[in-house]
């Protein structure tokens, strides 16, 4: 079972909520949600099969980019900078799962 990809996609997920309740941003709580369960989809295959990689890979890469830009444009740790960290090293363990 892959409970890094399973965490991963939990703290995008409740993330999301968390941010939806100190700014309200509806369009923020359905992209953070949708993401968070394509995250939590390509664990389950992760789970499954460790070289299906696919699905995580490219939520994981989505969301370094995005949150990665919104960091450089904000220049604050928390949420983006955490988020776009953690994508990285979800990114890079994925590859290593490759190998």
């Amino acid at each position: 079972m892959d409970l890094i990809g399973f965490g991963y996609a939990a703290l995008v997920t409740f993330g999301s909520i968390f941010g939806y309740k100190r700014r309200g941003g509806v369009l923020s709580l359905i992209a953070g949600l949708f993401v968070g369960c394509l995250a939590g989809y390509g664990a389950y295959r992760v789970s499954n099969d460790k070289r299906d990689v696919k699905v995580s890979l490219f939520t994981a890469f989505f969301l370094a980019t995005i949150m990665g830009v919104r960091f450089k444009r904000s220049k604050k740790i928390m949420p983006t900078g955490l988020v776009a960290g953690l994508s990285l090293m979800m990114i890079l363990r994925l590859v290593l799962l490759l190998l």
